[in-house]
């Protein structure tokens, strides 16, 4: 039986959200061919007639996950003033929520690294969409030189991934608990004004 194109399309699309999921949950070697094409209702002869390579569903799939992320971060911040909006970021990403669910989650923490040990066709992709996420939480960091925003940005994104991960690692437990508000009072700070350097006291002259 000859499928359209369309059906053909939703069946990739299909793939690859069961994929990003069972990806950010077993991690990108924790799960092969087989158990994607399975979990996405098909069989595992039908791969190829979809993707060129299991690199190139990694690929796709991690994407896919980074994009709904950022979707979801659109989502909360939408209607928030600029102000709050990079609060309302850090206060969803570092909680027990988003802990306790990594497979509907953020790929950094979950994929960052085995992807950093990759091919350099799959760091370049996930080097791609990592620098969409700066782009836009350095655009909702107001009143900023937009140099000065970027480089808060990646500070503030390496803090919460960080975060996520060392909370993961500690479990449900009072330690990830605690974890988890380090890193949100950390990430948040970066946004207080840098302290000013203290003005070095010049030396007393010598009397005769």
């Amino acid at each position: 039986m000859r499928y359209s194109r369309e059906h053909k399309q939703e069946t990739h699309d299909r793939i690859v959200r069961k994929a990003s999921v069972r990806l950010r949950e077993k991690g990108a070697h924790g799960v092969g061919v087989a158990d994607l094409m399975k979990e996405a209702g098909l069989t595992h002869g039908g791969f190829y007639a979809h993707f060129d390579s299991r690199e190139a569903l990694v690929i796709e799939a991690f994407a896919y996950a980074m994009d709904r992320s950022m979707e979801h971060w659109r989502k909360i911040t939408d209607e928030a003033s600029p102000e709050k909006r990079l609060a309302l970021i850090a206060d969803a990403y570092l909680s027990t929520l988003h802990r306790d669910n990594p497979g509907h989650g953020c790929s950094i923490p979950s994929l960052g690294a085995e992807i950093a040990r990759e091919s350099p066709k799959t760091r370049k992709a996930f080097a791609g969409k990592l620098d969409e996420m700066i782009e836009m939480m350095t655009d909702f960091i107001p009143n900023m030189p937009r140099k000065a925003a970027r480089k808060q940005a990646i500070a503030t994104l390496a803090t919460m991934a960080g975060t996520m991960l060392l909370a993961r690692i500690a479990g449900s437990s009072e330690l990830s608990d605690e974890v988890l508000k380090a890193g949100k009072d950390s990430a948040l700070d970066a946004r207080r004004e840098p302290a000013k350097p203290t003005a070095a006291k010049k030396p007393r002259e010598k009397q005769n």
